[in-house]
């Protein structure tokens, strides 16, 4: 691996490739430490200290993985990735319903782009309303729960118009660098940008688990949880690489006086076949009743959220984020792979499964197969989900615990596929890959 890495360095474009995209997460994390204007960064680095220790530590430590620390820094890169991939999440529901964005999705490159354009858009809009609200949240001193100190030192509409405008256009420059990663570096940029921000916070997290022991205890929890991180990591390798390959035959055709087809192929059906999103869904929709008890404080069912739903490591919490899991990835995986398309494309260019008629028959099989590997990938996403509430059981650290949830499966998808697509163009340049 280590002669693939200087190889893929001795290679002038390959080599350029991977400078420049270093380049762009250096200036991006840069911008994730550099505040906004207005901003006492004395006050918000005690408001942080204090809320890394008090009873909603664990919300505050995920929001900090999620953005790279810069969030509670409120720092100009503050929103991060996240507005564009909701805008994204967003376009992708909206394509099923929506006969015209459906359309164009058929189009092809062009259609692509379009949509590409409207995610654009959406993602602005989407950052003018969270910076709006976290801006407000700083102003008004809510931000951090018990911290009564000023977070900024203007409170006037121009200085909270300020504030608001830069953090949009720091998505804004987010957005171009991701799309400039993707044309002219290594990898999908904006998949880049997020793995940057979540393996950031990684040292920092596994460090605090040995500084919060003494002695040798430290050290022990350390290599205790490091040990059980890389075995975390091989079975998420292990279960994003697994697929049910579904074998596919080409009849032969003459067109004019060339006989084309009869090749083999196959459709490869990830276990994992909506990736990251549920727990992204999942999280979100729990967070709604969080915030409706905010807006409620007085109602008995306020009450009731937050004793069961605010605490990550509860038993409610833990079971309706569970069974949201389950649910919310039979949803997705509906709705990206179609088996009727997949059956008509099929049987429009002469293709057929081996003892599977075409039409109807391949278009249940395709149902049929794909349910059951949901079911497992399903599983594996909610117990994946609820590492960091076993490890408070077992370690007491579920607000350092870096090995679970929906941040191991980001930072091993995204290193997979960036590595793939190194060892891609090795293999074009003749070079041996990363795995010999």
């Amino acid at each position: 691996m280590l002669s693939a890495f200087v190889n893929a360095l001795r290679t002038p474009d390959l080599r350029r490739k991977i400078l420049f995209t270093l380049g762009i997460l250096a200036v991006f994390r840069l911008g994730s430490v550099i505040p906004t204007p207005n901003v006492n960064l004395v006050n918000v680095n005690a408001c942080r200290v204090e809320a890394a220790s008090g009873a909603n530590a664990g919300l505050y430590s995920m929001i900090n993985l999620f953005s790279g620390g810069a969030l509670l820094q409120l720092a100009i890169f503050a929103l991060g990735v996240m507005p564009y991939i909701t805008a994204s999440i967003i376009l992708q529901l909206l394509t099923v319903v929506i006969p015209r964005l459906e359309a164009l999705k058929k189009e092809g490159a062009s259609g692509t782009a379009k949509i590409t354009q409207y995610t654009r858009y959406l993602t602005l809009v989407l950052a003018v309303l969270n910076a709006t609200a976290f801006v407000t949240l700083a102003v008004n001193g809510q931000l951090f729960q018990g911290c009564t100190r000023d977070l900024v030192y203007d409170k006037g509409i121009f200085a909270i118009i300020v504030m608001v405008m830069t953090m949009t256009a720091g998505t804004g420059l987010i957005m171009w660098m991701g799309e400039l990663i993707t044309e002219r570096g290594v990898g999908n940029g904006m998949s880049i940008l997020i793995f940057t921000q979540i393996a950031a916070q990684f040292p920092a997290s596994l460090w605090s688990i040995k500084e919060s022991r003494e002695g040798a205890a430290g050290w022990l929890a350390f290599a205790v949880v490091m040990a059980v991180g890389l075995l975390v990591m091989l079975g998420v390798v292990y279960m994003e690489q697994a697929q049910r390959r579904i074998p596919v035959q080409y009849a032969k055709r003459m067109v004019g006086r060339r006989l084309f087809g009869g090749t083999t192929t196959y459709i490869p059906l990830k276990v994992n076949q909506a990736g990251v999103i549920p727990v992204i869904f999942a999280s979100s929709m729990l967070y709604l009743p969080v915030l409706y008890s905010q807006f409620q404080p007085d109602s008995p069912v306020s009450g009731w959220i937050q004793t069961h739903l605010v605490q990550s490591n509860g038993l409610w919490y833990n079971t309706i984020f569970f069974a949201m899991i389950i649910a919310f990835t039979y949803f997705y995986v509906a709705i990206t792979f179609d088996p009727v398309e997949v059956a008509d494309n099929m049987k429009k260019y002469g293709g057929f499964i081996p003892g599977i008629r075409a039409g109807k028959p391949t278009e249940d099989y395709l149902a049929f197969v794909l349910s059951r590997l949901t079911a497992p990938g399903s599983l594996y996403l909610g117990l994946i989900s609820l590492i960091p509430s076993i490890a408070f059981l077992f370690f007491n650290a579920q607000n350092e615990f870096p090995f679970g949830g929906t941040s191991i499966l980001i930072v091993v998808g995204v290193g997979l596929d960036t590595v793939k697509q190194i060892e891609s163009q090795l293999q074009q340049r003749n070079y041996e890959g990363f795995l010999r």
